[in-house]
């Protein structure tokens, strides 16, 4: 690895740490740049989720104050990621290579739908909640398919990692019986959890698969990005940081669809 292609995904992690805590799906900013690098695919996704564990875990510790009052519904849900991440990554070790290499330009092009509808999805949800007066024991008692789509979600980023954040907070935005930003704090830690487990089941089972010095990289430019790149990020309005992470994950596309 060159010493500017350190410094690449350097700024990438740091950029994916900070965008990460503004409108969710980093990822897109690190896969394209390692798929780009001549990074396979799946070494790409398993080293690059390893690589972020550490910010998410840091993000997720950043909201802790907003998760007061909803610690019985966290830990009704969190197993329910976690074995939804397992099942993505067991799909993503066992199923031939050339399966993930074909999928993986759909899932992104579903994963820059969700980036992009995002705003509109956020009004729907500020709506439904608009003269709804939810109280911490509302958490006791949330809808059955709420617990059904988190596991779904968790198979999602288990397998592609990418934009699961944005498709949790849909989720748990419309579903969950808390306000708005319980609802992503919720969602930093689910995305955690799905990384950590998956993360572990790459270690078990797919060890020579790892890049660590991807994920050596990414874990510490990821991290300081979540606290200090995000500052940066907040003087950038949200529509232009979603162009730019359409713009890479188009370029993804072309890459794997096009170019290989």
């Amino acid at each position: 690895m060159s010493f500017l292609e350190i410094c690449i995904i350097l700024v990438a992690g740091l950029w994916a740490g900070a965008i990460n805590t503004i409108v969710g799906s980093g990822t897109l900013v690190t896969f394209p740049v390692l798929v780009s690098m001549g990074v396979p695919p799946v070494t790409a996704t398993i080293s690059n989720a390893m690589g972020l564990i550490a910010g998410n875990f840091t993000g997720a510790w950043g909201y802790r104050k907003e998760l007061k009052g909803l610690e019985t519904t966290l830990w009704k849900l969190v197993p329910c990621s976690l074995a939804g991440g397992i099942l993505g990554a067991y799909l993503l070790l066992h199923l031939p290579a050339s399966v993930f290499e074909s999928i993986s330009p759909v899932l992104i092009g579903i994963a820059l739908l969700f980036v992009i509808f995002q705003p509109k999805l956020q009004a729907v949800v500020r709506k439904r909640r608009e003269g709804k007066s939810i109280t911490p024991a509302d958490g006791d008692h949330q809808p059955p398919i709420l617990y059904a789509l988190v596991f779904f979600a968790g198979v999602y980023g288990g397998y592609f990692v990418a934009a699961q954040g944005v498709l949790l907070l849909g989720i748990l935005g419309v579903f969950l019986l808390a306000s708005l930003q319980g609802a992503n704090a919720i969602k930093t830690v689910l995305v955690a959890a799905v990384n950590l487990i998956a993360g572990i089941s790459y270690v078990l089972f797919a060890f020579d698969r790892i890049d660590w010095w991807v994920v050596l990289l990414i874990a510490i430019s990821s991290t300081i990005g979540s606290w200090v790149g995000a500052k940066i990020g907040r003087r950038m309005k949200p529509a232009v940081l979603r162009t730019i992470i359409v713009i890479l994950g188009l370029a993804a596309i072309v890459k794997m669809v096009f170019l290989d």
